[in-house]
């Protein structure tokens, strides 16, 4: 007697197999970036019985259910009912937006993601913010642990956003017993990402503060969704650091990337950057330099300690990055067209600087002739 057909076997041993078990996981921002990411990986998981995925648009997850909602809008509570674990990555840190528009997002939405998730009697929920919240400062230890205080201040672009979605974090469990919470803490994230700290790799040159000692510590976004799904599965919890081992000093990336540096003074760095975002020709606050300056790596020994390791390495995801920013062009986080591209890899960094500076002094001239 033949065997039957291949399609058939595969219909009766889907048909006979053991219903998957594991927890139900919410996944909110699920439709793109590491929120799709991590629902097409959650999906295919055999210790994970089903995702629920949540966006204000359908992702491309076939086996995952989807709800087209926005995170601020209480009904999400109905959504969450019978799941055990929600991973709230629906926030919102392009570097484009406006900053009111952003913050009022991130904060309500996160607001409404853990008071919905108490109320739907969901156990666990995973927010994702960034190890930019330890702040970069001079006296940082390399590397910090992970129960090293929150320094970061809120003048560089979205760290005002994290470090409330941070205090929320720790408020929720007093506020709603029964919910705990678990803080994952990427580092400078690669994979898909446009940030101020990617940006700065699409220089001609790499602006170096003079006196500062940049460390460079990346985290490749395949690594932060199997950190993130470690929490998922409770295999660890708390506040966790996520990134490759050890960390790039500066003279490092400048060899491995092979773009040269651009030294200058604080004052002029700083002021330079300031007057460029204040009059709107940049989107990075001057307060994104710190992170260019000095070190804020950190140790992530919790997920070491349970038994999860990078994929990648600093150099490897560094690698990749150049890869991914090929052929774009920045000055002071600002995008340059095509025709000021061609002259700015043409004339060097230090032109480059200097016709931002000209064009600082004509809005002058405009603004007072106003």
């Amino acid at each position: 007697m033949s065997s039957p057909d291949p399609q058939v076997r595969a219909a009766r041993n889907k048909s006979t197999s053991p219903p998957p078990h594991g927890p139900v996981v919410a996944v909110t921002g699920a439709a793109s970036g590491v929120g799709a990411l991590l629902t097409e990986r959650l999906a295919a998981s055999e210790e994970v019985k089903q995702v629920v995925a949540i966006d204000e648009r359908r992702g491309e997850c076939a086996e995952a259910e989807w709800h087209i909602l926005d995170v601020r809008d209480p009904a999400i509570a109905d959504r969450l009912r019978g799941a055990d674990v929600v991973v709230h990555l629906a926030l919102d840190l392009d570097l484009e937006t406006d900053a009111a528009a952003r913050t009022a997002y991130n904060v309500r939405g996160t607001q409404t993601v853990l008071t919905a998730a108490a109320a739907a009697g969901v156990h666990r929920v995973v927010l994702c913010t960034s190890t930019m919240v330890y702040g970069a400062l001079p006296d940082n230890e390399l590397p910090l642990s992970e129960d090293a205080e929150l320094r970061a201040t809120a003048e560089a672009t979205g760290v005002g956003d994290l470090l409330e979605v941070e205090r929320l974090a720790r408020r929720a469990p007093r506020a709603h017993p029964g919910l705990n919470v678990t803080v994952v803490r990427p580092a400078v994230l690669v994979g898909g990402t446009d940030t101020a700290l990617t940006r700065y790799f699409e220089s001609p040159r790499l602006l170096v503060v003079a006196g500062s000692r940049p460390a460079w510590q990346f985290c490749h976004v395949d690594d932060l969704c199997g950190a993130l799904e470690y929490a998922v599965l409770e295999k660890v919890d708390g506040e966790l650091a996520v990134g490759c081992d050890g960390w790039l000093e500066q003279e490092e990336v400048e060899e491995l990337s092979g773009i040269r540096r651009m030294e200058l003074p604080s004052a002029v760095a700083l002021g330079a950057a300031a007057r460029l975002h204040r009059i709107g020709l940049t989107p990075s606050p001057a307060g994104d330099l710190a992170y260019t300056m000095y070190p804020w790596v950190v140790s992530g020994s919790r997920l070491h300690d349970a038994g999860w390791r990078p994929a990648y390495t600093n150099e490897e995801v560094l690698a990749q990055l150049l890869d991914e920013v090929s052929g774009r062009h920045t000055v002071a986080g600002r995008r340059l067209g095509r025709k000021d591209a061609t002259a700015a890899g043409a004339a060097g960094a230090t032109v480059a600087l200097l016709g931002a500076a000209a064009v600082v002094r004509r809005a002058r001239k405009v603004r007072r002739r106003i």
